[in-house]
């Protein structure tokens, strides 16, 4: 796939013809403030009035705002920044905003409505190939400026992770916490170092730690996940405090590794690079 073939980018929300949204982050999200969504896409003076007669004509939008729904949080009050100082303002977060684009009938809407339409597209040929989902993938890190090596691993990474948390799934993990936990454990024992403690030493906030990882960061992920999922399978392990203590294991197991290899090397595996400034080729250049 070409450069020219692939998939739009999403239209930026935070400034939009060079008007600023403001937004507050919230459980690690960003809210966006309706009233400014509103007066951006309609030039409405009184965007609160707008967004009301808006309910009244769409139905279905008012019972999302009001009670959320399967895939919806309703819209929350939050502090943003006002001329008047910090102020609570409705913020919704970026499904919501899109929900409520979708019911504007505005020209300046029409973006984001056509860069839906083509992502819900895509998403169903995805579905129909899940190769395709995999071309769009490598095709998003090639963009960024990724390394093809180091691409290659990434993708491994992410088929060695969804092995084992589908094997999560099948033996009593069923709630996000206990995906955390069992991540958790298997980083302090890989790398002594819990993924929350990781983001820190690489000075992330939001960003993916596994795409700032480096060849062997990532390697010994993998090796680490991959060896808990082996020994589910050999002990055919069921119940959360068997799969924790076997992730403290599998973690070990890449743990001794990476200490081997730091002795030998005599340097550390665990890096306090990331790819925010540099991306992840040229990075590999300077070095």
């Amino acid at each position: 796939m070409t450069k020219s073939e692939s998939l739009p980018s999403a239209p930026h929300i935070a400034v939009f013809k060079g008007k600023n949204i403001r937004r507050a982050l919230y459980k690690n999200e960003w809210w966006f403030v309706i009233n400014d969504i509103v007066t951006v896409l309609t030039d409405s003076t009184d965007p609160a009035q707008y967004f009301k007669r808006l309910r009244q004509r769409d139905p279905e939008l008012s019972d999302l705002v009001d009670k959320g729904g399967v895939q919806f949080v309703p819209p929350l009050m939050l502090e943003v920044e006002t001329p008047g100082g910090r102020q609570k303002m409705y913020c919704w977060d970026t499904a919501g905003i899109f929900r409520l684009i979708q019911s504007i009938p505005s020209v300046k809407a029409e973006p984001f409505k056509r860069w839906l339409a083509r992502v819900g597209y895509e998403r169903i040929k995805e579905i129909e190939d899940p190769e395709l989902a995999t071309k769009r993938t490598r095709m998003l890190y090639k963009l960024k400026g990724y390394s093809d090596a180091w691409i290659e691993k990434r993708m491994r990474g992410i088929a060695v992770r969804e092995e084992l948390t589908g094997e999560w799934k099948g033996r009593g993990a069923c709630e996000e916490k206990d995906y955390e936990i069992l991540t958790a454990e298997i980083s302090r024992a890989t790398f002594g170092l819990t993924p929350a403690e990781y983001k820190d030493h690489k000075s992330l906030k939001r960003e993916n730690l596994r795409d700032h990882m480096d060849d062997l960061e990532l390697i010994f992920t993998m090796l680490g996940e991959r060896a808990t999922t082996e020994i589910h399978r050999e002990e055919d392990s069921r119940g959360v405090p068997k799969l924790k203590a076997d992730a403290v294991a599998g973690g070990a197991i890449a743990g001794n590794a990476r200490k081997a290899l730091e002795k030998r090397l005599k340097r550390p595996v665990v890096s306090k690079d990331n790819y925010l400034i540099l991306p992840e080729a040229q990075k590999r250049l300077e070095r």
